[in-house]
């Protein structure tokens, strides 16, 4: 299963522009497929995107279909922001 990184006090997942399989941008929720790559390299993709505090994420498990249904609701809108409630939904808001 994929892992994602989650705001601790927000509960909003890191979203960003991204790169499909097929060489396509699109906006979506970041992932990592394997935990090990996801623990060495968050923090320095983070930094990259301006965020020097890693520590206000973490990395978490989500199930395949979840990833896809964040990205389905994001709708490739970077006004949209999506977040893992605690009880494993998922909720998008739109910003100005």
């Amino acid at each position: 299963m994929p892992f994602v990184l989650k705001h601790k006090q927000t509960s909003e997942l890191y979203t960003c522009m991204l790169i499909n399989r097929y060489d396509i941008p699109f906006y979506g929720t970041k992932s990592w497929e394997e935990l090990t790559e996801a623990a060495d390299t968050y923090a320095e993709f983070l930094k990259e995107r301006g965020l020097t505090d890693s520590s206000e994420w973490e990395l978490v498990e989500v199930e395949e279909h979840k990833l896809k249904m964040c990205n389905v609701k994001l709708n490739n809108n970077p006004n949209k922001r999506v977040f893992l409630a605690a009880n494993g939904m998922i909720e998008t808001k739109t910003i100005d």
